[in-house]
């Protein structure tokens, strides 16, 4: 399956928390950036990107705690390319729902600052 494939199936197959936070990034909802959902970036595919910003938001798991390593080195080549990249917990997602939006807005008025 090459990546837009696996991509298109990931976004037809959302988790509960990626619907969440989609419900709030979705349609410029927050600070008036579109963010796409499932979104493929070289060898990867982001959970939600942010073109204009360079801005990757990733959600991880309990999985993610088997694949720091892998985590890492996916961020890694990434912020290599120029993104900003960002992971939440599901259950801080889920707990925290407004703390995780302040904190990605805060983070969009960091790299908006720096980009005057």
């Amino acid at each position: 399956m090459n990546l837009t494939n696996k991509a298109r199936a990931l976004r037809k197959n959302q988790t509960d928390v990626e619907l969440l936070l989609w419900q709030q990034l979705r349609n410029r909802r927050l600070c008036g950036y579109k963010f796409r959902r499932q979104f493929p970036i070289a060898a990867y595919v982001a959970d939600f990107a942010c073109l204009e910003l360079k801005l990757i938001i990733e959600l991880d798991g309990g999985q993610h705690a088997d694949q720091v390593s892998y985590d890492n080195q996916r961020s890694l080549f990434l912020e290599q390319r120029g993104f900003k990249v960002i992971r939440f917990w599901n259950n801080d997602v889920i707990q925290n729902t407004t703390g995780i939006l302040e904190a990605i807005h805060l983070v969009i008025l960091d790299i908006t600052e720096r980009s005057r």
